[in-house]
C-alpha cells in the first residue's frame, strides 16, 4: 500500500471535491478507489511547466508549489519541444498531463466494465493507463506512446506502484493489433481524423473515444460506436482541447510558409466581424470548423501596416490559399479584406457562420459524425442523415 504523507493526502482530497464539483457529482467508487491507488504526484516528472509562458516549476526547488500544480484541477505540461529543451521564449508544450476532471469525465464516458479489453492511444504520463489498470486489471489494459522516453517513464512508474498494463512504444494511429480486438479504445491526444486501423481494432458494438480538432478550433469529444463492418458513428460533447496526435501535426507559419512577397491579392469589405468566427464563441468555432475542414487561423494584433489595429489570417493545411481580414481600430460593421489563391476563404467563412447561425446557432453536442467503411467522415448535425454543408 502507497503511504502518504499529510500533506499529499490533503491535496488529493481537496483535488477530488474539485473534480466532483465540476462533473457535478462524485466520480463512481471504482474510480474513487482507483484514484487513491494510483496517486497522480507519482507519475509526474520532477520538473513541469506552468502558465501561459511555460515557467519551470521543479519539485526540488520549490516542491510546495510543485504538489500545488500536481493536484490543482488542471492540466500541466510535462515535456516541452519534444524532450529537446529550448530556451524560455521558445517553448512549446509536447506533453500534459490532463486536467483530472476530464479524465474522469471521459472515463465515464468509455464506459468499462469488467472484463472489457481496452487501447488506451497516448500513454503520457501514465496515470490515466493507472486508472485504467486499477480498475480492469493489466491483462485487460494495453496503452501506447509514440515517444520513446516517456513510454519508459511511464512503465517505471506504473511497476514502482505493482500495475503493469502492457505498455508499447509505437505510433498510435496504427493501434495495436497483437492486443485487440478492443471493447473500448480511449484516445488522450485530439485527432483530426480517425485513423481506420482504431476502427478495425475494435469488435462490433465497441466505443471509441478520442477528443477533436479542426484545424480551426481544438474542442470536442467524439465517442463512436463501431458497426461490425468497417463503419463507426456517434456524437460530439462540449469538453476538452487536447494536444494533437503527433502524426497530425501541421506546423505552420504566416510569414515562414503561406505569403510572398509576390502574391497580389484581391481585395473586398466584409461586415461579418472576425472576433464572431474567431473570437470567444466556442459554439461557432467548434460549427465553422466542421465545415471548412482544412483551414485554420491566427491573430496578427497591431501589425506593422497603416491603418491596421488587429488583422486576422486564415489559410489551408497545403499552404496554398490565404485570406486576410483588417480592423481599421474604429468601424463596428466594416472590416477590408483580402484574398488569395483557388480559394476564396473568407467568403467560405461568412458561409459556414450563416449556416450556423440560421440553424439556430447549435452547441457542440448537437453534431456528431460518421466515418464510412471506406474511411468518410461525414459531419451532421442532429441525425446521420442531416449532414452539415462543406465548404473547400
Amino acid at each position: 500500500m502507497i503511504q502518504l504523507r499529510a500533506e499529499e493526502r490533503a491535496a488529493m482530497r481537496g483535488l477530488l471535491d474539485s473534480v466532483a464539483e465540476d462533473l457535478g457529482a462524485p466520480p463512481a467508487p471504482a474510480w474513487e478507489a482507483a484514484y487513491w491507488a494510483v496517486p497522480r504526484h507519482l507519475f509526474l516528472p520532477d520538473t513541469v511547466w506552468v502558465g501561459d509562458d511555460l515557467e519551470a516549476c521543479s519539485r526540488r526547488d520549490a516542491p510546495e508549489a510543485w504538489l500545488r500544480h500536481a493536484y490543482a484541477d488542471g492540466s500541466v505540461v510535462t515535456q516541452v519541444n519534444d524532450g529537446q529543451g529550448g530556451d524560455p521564449g521558445e517553448r512549446w508544450a509536447s506533453c500534459s498531463a490532463s486536467a483530472p476532471s476530464i479524465v474522469f469525465r471521459m472515463l465515464d464516458m468509455l464506459d468499462v466494465a469488467p472484463g472489457h479489453n481496452v487501447l488506451e492511444i497516448g500513454t503520457g504520463t501514465g496515470w490515466n493507463a493507472g486508472l485504467l489498470t486499477h480498475r480492469i486489471g493489466p491483462e485487460h489494459v494495453t496503452t501506447i506512446e509514440v515517444d520513446q522516453v516517456l513510454a519508459a517513464r511511464a512503465a517505471i512508474r506504473l511497476k514502482d506502484i505493482g500495475l503493469e498494463p502492457r505498455t508499447i512504444c509505437g505510433d498510435g494511429a496504427n493501434g495495436h493489433q497483437a492486443g485487440g480486438p478492443y471493447d473500448r479504445i480511449l484516445a488522450t491526444c485530439s485527432v483530426r481524423s480517425i485513423p481506420p486501423a482504431w476502427i478495425a481494432q475494435t469488435k462490433p458494438g465497441g466505443v471509441i473515444l478520442a477528443p477533436w480538432e479542426s484545424p480551426w478550433f481544438c474542442y470536442g469529444l467524439l465517442r463512436l460506436t463501431v458497426d461490425g463492418h468497417g463503419a463507426a458513428s456517434g456524437s460530439f460533447s462540449p469538453h476538452s482541447a487536447f494536444m494533437l496526435m503527433r502524426g497530425q501535426r501541421t506546423d505552420l507559419r504566416i510569414y515562414r510558409d503561406v505569403v510572398r512577397d509576390d502574391q497580389v491579392p484581391l481585395q473586398s469589405s466584409a461586415a461579418l466581424s472576425p472576433w464572431a468566427v474567431a473570437g470567444d464563441d466556442w459554439a461557432a468555432q467548434f460549427a465553422i470548423g466542421l465545415q471548412l475542414g482544412d483551414v485554420w487561423w491566427t491573430w496578427h494584433d497591431n501589425p506593422d501596416v497603416e491603418g491596421v489595429a488587429s488583422r486576422l489570417w486564415l489559410a489551408t493545411t497545403d499552404a496554398t490559399t490565404w485570406a486576410a481580414v483588417d480592423w481599421d481600430g474604429r468601424s463596428e460593421d466594416r472590416f477590408t479584406v483580402w484574398e488569395y489563391g483557388p480559394r476564396r476563404l473568407w467568403s467560405e467563412v461568412e458561409a459556414a457562420y450563416r449556416w450556423w447561425n440560421l440553424s439556430g446557432e447549435p452547441s457542440p453536442e448537437r453534431f456528431g459524425m460518421t466515418i464510412t467503411a471506406g474511411g468518410e467522415h461525414r459531419a451532421w448535425l442532429d441525425a446521420p442523415d442531416r449532414l452539415i454543408p462543406q465548404t473547400g
